[in-house]
């Protein structure tokens, strides 16, 4: 069954078809900005969990 690919926010959507090729690689510029915040605040999000762990792990050697 095929169903239509549906955009993650519609209220976000534009419709690429009327988007000069200038208008399209502005988009693709604020996406790649936008991608690379989401990569940094995954990168923070992970250090600070590593850092929690270390904290709260006991060293359970015998």
């Amino acid at each position: 069954m095929d169903e239509e690919v549906q955009h993650p926010n519609p209220q976000k959507q534009r419709d690429i078809d009327l988007m000069s090729v200038d208008e399209l690689q502005e988009r693709i510029n604020e996406l790649k900005a936008e991608i690379e915040l989401c990569e940094a605040a995954i990168n923070r999000k992970g250090s600070a969990k590593s850092a929690a762990d270390a904290m709260f792990s006991f060293n359970n050697k015998a």
